[in-house]
């Protein structure tokens, strides 16, 4: 096994119960993804922390909790889960690919920030689904909400029914406000604070 963390080399990732799957997510969140210092966020604002989920999400070990993790929480009418490129890429995959082995279809759509510059001058890439399919949008951070909300936009342009975000951090900087105003469900597997108390415990 990969040995790029110290939670990963003896947990058992693949059947793990739940609720200790979230606990060793968690924890690799804190050792891997998350760093205090002065920082300047995507959304324009300064922050004393920031969360490179990436580092979790294209984990091998982090990849896989993070589909088991997610799979649950979406709705059993939905067909495809989707994202805003690059922070949601590994997650609508992983969440695809595990739906696969729980016997569930669920397609994984990639929204492009930008349209496809050539050929077919896409937005979305992925299977083409029925007008009127049901499509989650999945997150890596939510701080404002507005780059979930581009996904969102460009998917019902598309003919698509999203009604919910589900990211794996939110920030609380917003973000939840800011779905619920434009009337979308919105879960988050943790809070900042559930990273900043678990960072603490570890750095004791």
């Amino acid at each position: 096994m990969t040995n790029l963390s110290q939670s990963s080399a003896n947990f058992p990732w693949s059947i793990a119960e739940l609720p200790a799957l979230r606990q060793a997510l968690l924890k690799l969140f804190c050792e891997v993804a998350y760093r205090e210092g002065d920082f300047l966020l995507s959304s324009g604002q300064k922050s004393t922390y920031y969360i490179n989920s990436k580092q979790v999400t294209l984990h091998p070990q982090g990849g896989l909790a993070v589909g088991r993790i997610l799979l649950p929480t979406i709705a059993s009418e939905t067909v495809a889960v989707a994202g805003l490129t690059l922070g949601a890429d590994p997650i609508v995959t992983a969440v695809s690919v595990v739906a696969a082995y729980e016997g569930r279809s669920l397609a994984a759509l990639i929204v492009r920030k930008e349209p496809k510059g050539h050929g077919t001058q896409a937005y979305i890439e992925g299977p083409t689904l029925p007008e009127g399919s049901p499509v989650v949008v999945l997150e890596d951070v939510v701080t404002t909400g507005q780059s979930a909300m581009k996904a969102v936009d460009r998917l019902r342009e598309a003919g698509y029914q999203v009604e919910e975000v589900i990211t794996l951090v939110d920030r609380q900087q917003g973000g939840a406000e800011f779905y619920e105003k434009a009337g979308l469900k919105f879960q988050a597997v943790f809070t900042i604070q559930d990273l900043q108390k678990c960072w603490q415990e570890l750095h004791a």
